[in-house]
This record gives C-alpha cells, sequence and structure tokens, in this order.
C-alpha cells in the first residue's frame, strides 16, 4: 500500500467516518482534526489558535495556483500575511513532510492542494443528499449539534459547506465540490458509509495495480506503446 488519500466533504455527508473505515482497512495512518496537533506541534503556533483559523479563508488575496513559492517561513512578505495565511503554509508543510513518510487518509484542508505533485494521490470528494444528512446528524449526537428541526440542520449544512468552499476556492484555482476538481466523487445517500467506503477501497486496490503496472513499463498511460 502506497496510495494516499484526500478527502473533500459536505457536513454531515460522512466523509471523515468513510475516510477512518478506508484507514482501518489499510492500516494506515488518518488525518482529520488530529492534523492539528501536529502542525501546533511543529509550527509553535497554540492548538486553539489553529482551531479558530480551521478551514476558514483570510481577507486579502492569495492563491497557490498563482503565487507559487518554495513553501517555507522565507517567502517575500511572510511578516506582513495575515495569520490566518501563516497557519495555512504551516499546515500546508506538515502536510506535504506526512505524505513523504508513507500512505494516509487526509480530510479537507486542501490536502490535494498540497499534493498535487506527488504522483500516487487519490483525490475524493463526498457528498449527500439532505435526507441523508439529516438522519445521519440525528443519529450521530456525539458528532453534530442537536437540532428540533430539519431546517435548522440543513441551515448549518450550508454555512458549514459556504466556509469550506470560500476556504478552499481562495488558495485553489480549482472549485471546491466540482467534479472535475477531484478524481472521483461519491454520494453518499446511494451507498451508505460502508458501502462507499468499500467501493473506494476496490478503486484504491486497482489504482495501486495500474501505478504498479506503469512503474514496470515506464509510462504514463496503460495504452500507451512501449
Amino acid at each position: 500500500m502506497n496510495t494516499i488519500i484526500t478527502i473533500g466533504r459536505q457536513y454531515g455527508s460522512g466523509g471523515r467516518a468513510v475516510g477512518q473505515k478506508i484507514a482501518e482497512h489499510y492500516g494506515i495512518r488518518f488525518w482529520d482534526n488530529e492534523l492539528l496537533d501536529r502542525v501546533a506541534k511543529e509550527s509553535g503556533y497554540a492548538k486553539e489558535i489553529l482551531e479558530t483559523q480551521d478551514e476558514k479563508p483570510a481577507n486579502s488575496f492569495f492563491n497557490l495556483g498563482v503565487d507559487s513559492y518554495p513553501f517555507g517561513y522565507s517567502i517575500p512578505g511572510f511578516v506582513e500575511m495575515p495569520l490566518s495565511q501563516k497557519i495555512f503554509l504551516a499546515q500546508y508543510e506538515v502536510i506535504r513532510d506526512i505524505a513523504k513518510e508513507g500512505p494516509a487518509v487526509f480530510v479537507g484542508r486542501c490536502t490535494d492542494l498540497a499534493l498535487e505533485e506527488f504522483d500516487n494521490v487519490i483525490n475524493i470528494f463526498i457528498h449527500a443528499s439532505d435526507d441523508f444528512k439529516w438522519k445521519r446528524m440525528q443519529s450521530h449526537p456525539q458528532s453534530y449539534p442537536v437540532f428540533e428541526s430539519r431546517e435548522q440542520a440543513m441551515e448549518l449544512c450550508r454555512k458549514k459547506d459556504k466556509q469550506r468552499q470560500s476556504y478552499y476556492n481562495y488558495y485553489s484555482d480549482k472549485k471546491w465540490g466540482r467534479a472535475d476538481t477531484y478524481n472521483m466523487t461519491f454520494d453518499t445517500s446511494i451507498l451508505g458509509i460502508n458501502g462507499t467506503a468499500r467501493v473506494i477501497i476496490s478503486a484504491i486496490d486497482a489504482f495501486e495495480e495500474v501505478n504498479s503496472i506503469r512503474k514496470q513499463k515506464g509510462v504514463y498511460r496503460l495504452d500507451q506503446d512501449k
């Protein structure tokens, strides 16, 4: 197993749960909120500060698709950057360091953007219907706020998704949630958490096999003559 999986997700779709099942299946590391602990340790920022800035865009323009610097604190103007951008860069470096250590599952935080130069990455997006989200939020009160009405719950989902979209689109020249931004997208409303995880695991196994053949043949596409 040598694949790194990144998961973007709509709030309430179960993207974190899917990622956990994939990580458990392969016995590899899982990074969601756990990532903040490592960023805090390596950057020196307090975890409480990281949490206040987690997946939230800054107010001034900054785009990795345009501003391609060698990431590190020697970036021109780093001292004058808003705190949120400094934290993003610290997180960006930690994500890349973790990826170099071996296979893992990452959830959110523009991980696909940080790892776009890696050739062993599959980028996935998880979404779901409102009915699925509402039922999941009701059945998992330990993971979601408790709401008396479906309307209130869906309002929170829309708010969270708008925040994630703004964060991703702020730092990227791609679009959050659009199919062509990712390698694969899945609707957990169709197969549920377990079924979605099984399908993704099958896709990862196929990806591993294809990558092995590519390396053996020295080709990028399997239909190339060699």
